[in-house]
């Protein structure tokens, strides 16, 4: 009887093996150039207009991913003031997204970044198609793909 149910146990073990291969895995230099590709097509504006630093983030959006990222309640200001944990937390929301849409549209790179895109600048994955989110989700795009292109620094 053991043995029996230890063989179910491996048999289950293994059938679940290629299932987890499937899974994409966001990589690190994925998950930095689209913060960096965001960074870079953020309007520029000052905190006055409500929103704070290089990625221009709404105040109640940056108390929610410093809850999801930090475990911590983090202040504009602190955001704002702090370049270092503002890439930080842009970057745990960047995996979080990413992963979801390479598991949505698998083996397409450009279009899982794409509704990433468009999920930053409206909320949703989709309807950027045209004005300035569809330019917005193409500058984001471009400037991925720009930044996935370039040589990765040796050790």
């Amino acid at each position: 009887m053991r043995v029996l149910l230890g063989g179910m146990i491996i048999s289950l073990g293994l059938s679940s093996l290629p299932v987890q291969a499937q899974q994409p895995k966001v990589s690190d230099s994925q998950v930095s150039a689209m913060v960096e590709a965001l960074r870079q097509s953020a309007p520029k504006s000052s905190p006055s207009k409500g929103y704070y630093s290089d990625w221009q983030v709404k105040p109640e959006t940056i108390k929610l991913w410093a809850k999801y990222c930090l475990k911590k309640e983090l202040t504009p200001t602190q955001f704002q003031n702090d370049p270092a944990t503002a890439r930080q937390v842009v970057s745990c929301v960047m995996n979080r997204e990413l992963t979801k849409q390479f598991r949505a549209i698998p083996n397409n790179e450009t279009a899982a970044v794409g509704s990433v895109a468009c999920w930053w600048m409206t909320g949703n994955y989709t309807g950027c198609n045209s004005g300035f989110t569809a330019d917005f989700v193409k500058k984001v795009t471009k400037l991925y793909q720009q930044q996935r292109s370039k040589p990765k620094p040796q050790p």
